[in-house]
């Protein structure tokens, strides 16, 4: 599709601004009319508005003269073509248009053939101009990857790169790293312009290279980093994405926001370092950000034989004992354990593998004559070992623990209902949810939401809410903190949200219900 040029027409004579629209077949020519104007100080808005590649301007106009024009758009950096339109009489006036670098004149009354011809040899530069940036963008970019890769490893040499022709001038950068959320899913591809809601014209607002098989986006200035976060926030209002959203295919981390190109390599490295550590992800989890990357400054590798021991004499008596809390409590603890543990991934791995085949040998020696349909040996050391994520893990341990108490002992499965109420009241302070809760009672979330509702009287997330609620009464009582402070504490991430919650289960705001204790008590 060929290029259509933009033309201005700039006369205070509405006769010959009307003759000159219509005195030409524009569209054929390769230009399309987009404005015109009837004195100097319209005109200088319009093109600084619309940005024409020609303007046909009058010299001579109410309010700033074209010359006028003209000097204050060159000062300003405009690179659009003048064609200056005047009678013999101002010829004066249009050598000192030449000397602004206006080459193009045309004498009242305009002759078609003469504008045509302009407009022609005009067209011509435009597309040589056109096809020189083109090319030159083209190299251009093909140099500033590899510079760009640099920057992000720290292996740059600063004083070599002029940070204007990077828009490296800003005040803030930040890395984000993105890849497929799903092992199994195919490439997500997207512009990611169009998803943080910027323009990213000569790659101004951020920068995308691909590095250790993943995308890295180097965010620049604030402008940027804040549609990245917002972009953030709307996943996380979401709650989980949606089916063929973006983040429904991707995974995101991201390290800490820098002032200085110097300091780009150490928001990448926590984007990095947040991308190896994935294994620790939670279900559905599509974002995490510097400030979940553990500090391992004071901290060792803490897998050892006395851990696998504890671990595993722990679980094998809270099987024994039908203690479905203190299983999913144990298997909780380790797992905070481990993801804040320097450990490898692999020798993580490793001990759980261990520690499952400990548990599983000691209950075949313990209960020989009981039919325990446990995989074998092989089959366990391969499940663990293919597993991406430690939660899938975590689940697998649940549902094998579940086997082994039901085919050991008798009881009630209704009794699990008080063992989740009493995970809940001590742990309301987490972000707890029903899908997070039902695997590791070995329940499917939707079943055990009925089940939920029909024992407690109200669903899951009120119960929860309640629970919350009045663990927040007395610390509004007992407690100094701020209110936002408080709404952490019992597990609301949103002071806004915990406002409304509150004032919904109590009929008074938080600061009104401190506010009229304080007062009953004087």
């Amino acid at each position: 599709m060929e290029i259509m040029y933009k033309i201005l027409v700039a006369d205070d004579e509405e006769l010959i601004r009307q003759g000159i629209l219509l005195l030409c077949d524009y569209e054929a020519l390769g230009f399309t009319i987009v404005g015109e104007a009837a004195n100097g100080d319209h005109a200088y808005s319009l093109i600084k508005e619309l940005q024409p590649d020609v303007v046909l301007m009058d010299i001579r106009m109410p309010g700033m003269t074209g010359l006028e024009v003209i000097e204050k758009l060159n000062q300003e950096g405009f690179d659009g073509h003048f064609v200056i339109i005047s009678s013999f009489t101002d010829f004066s006036y249009a050598q000192k248009a030449i000397r602004f670098g206006v080459h193009n004149y045309i004498t009242k009354p305009i002759d078609e053939d003469e504008l045509s011809k302009v407009l022609i040899n005009l067209k011509q530069s435009l597309d040589l101009m056109r096809m020189a940036e083109h090319t030159s963008a083209h190299y251009k970019n093909k140099a500033r990857i590899p510079i760009v890769k640099d920057i992000l490893l720290g292996c740059a040499d600063l004083s070599s790169i002029d940070p204007k022709n990077f828009h490296l001038t800003e005040d803030a950068y930040q890395v984000a790293i993105y890849e497929k959320y799903s092992y199994q899913s195919g490439d997500a591809a997207y512009d990611f312009a169009e998803l943080l809601r910027v323009t990213n014209n000569d790659n101004n607002s951020f920068d995308c290279v691909t590095l250790q098989n993943s995308e890295v986006l180097l965010l620049k200035g604030s402008y940027a980093i804040r549609k990245f976060n917002d972009f953030l926030d709307r996943y996380k209002r979401e709650k989980r994405p949606q089916k063929n959203s973006p983040l429904d295919s991707l995974f995101i981390t991201y390290g800490s926001k820098v002032s200085s190109v110097d300091e780009i390599p150490i928001s990448y490295r926590e984007a990095e370092a947040l991308l190896n550590r994935r294994f620790f992800c939670a279900q559905e989890q599509h974002t995490i950000g510097y400030e979940d990357l553990p500090s391992f400054a004071n901290t060792t590798a803490i897998i050892s034989e006395d851990l696998l021991q504890e671990y595993a004499t722990l679980l094998l008596n809270y099987i024994q004992s039908f203690n479905r809390t203190m299983i999913a409590e144990t298997l909780s603890e380790m797992q905070n354990r481990l993801y804040n543990a320097s450990d490898s991934i692999e020798s993580i791995k490793l001990f759980l593998t261990d520690l499952y085949l400990r548990i599983k040998e000691q209950i075949k020696h313990l209960y020989p004559n009981t039919d325990i349909p446990i995989a074998s040996n092989s089959d366990i050391i391969r499940l663990i070992s293919e597993k991406f994520f430690l939660y899938e893990i975590i689940q697998f341990f649940v549902e094998q623990f579940e086997i082994i108490t039901s085919c050991i002992g008798n009881f009630s499965r209704d009794s699990v209902l008080d063992d989740i109420i009493h995970y809940i009241n001590h742990n309301y302070t987490q972000n707890i949810t029903l899908e997070n809760i039902a695997p590791l009672f070995g329940y499917n979330s939707s079943y055990l939401g009925k089940l939920f509702a029909k024992k407690a009287g109200e669903n899951f997330n009120a119960y929860v809410d309640h629970i919350r609620i009045e663990h927040s009464k007395k610390l509004l009582l007992n407690d100094n903190a701020k209110v936002y402070e408080i709404a952490e504490k019992v597990g609301y991430r949103s002071v806004d949200y915990f406002h409304i919650k509150f004032k919904k289960y109590v009929g008074q705001s938080p600061a009104e219900y401190r506010k009229k204790a304080r007062v009953d008590n004087t």
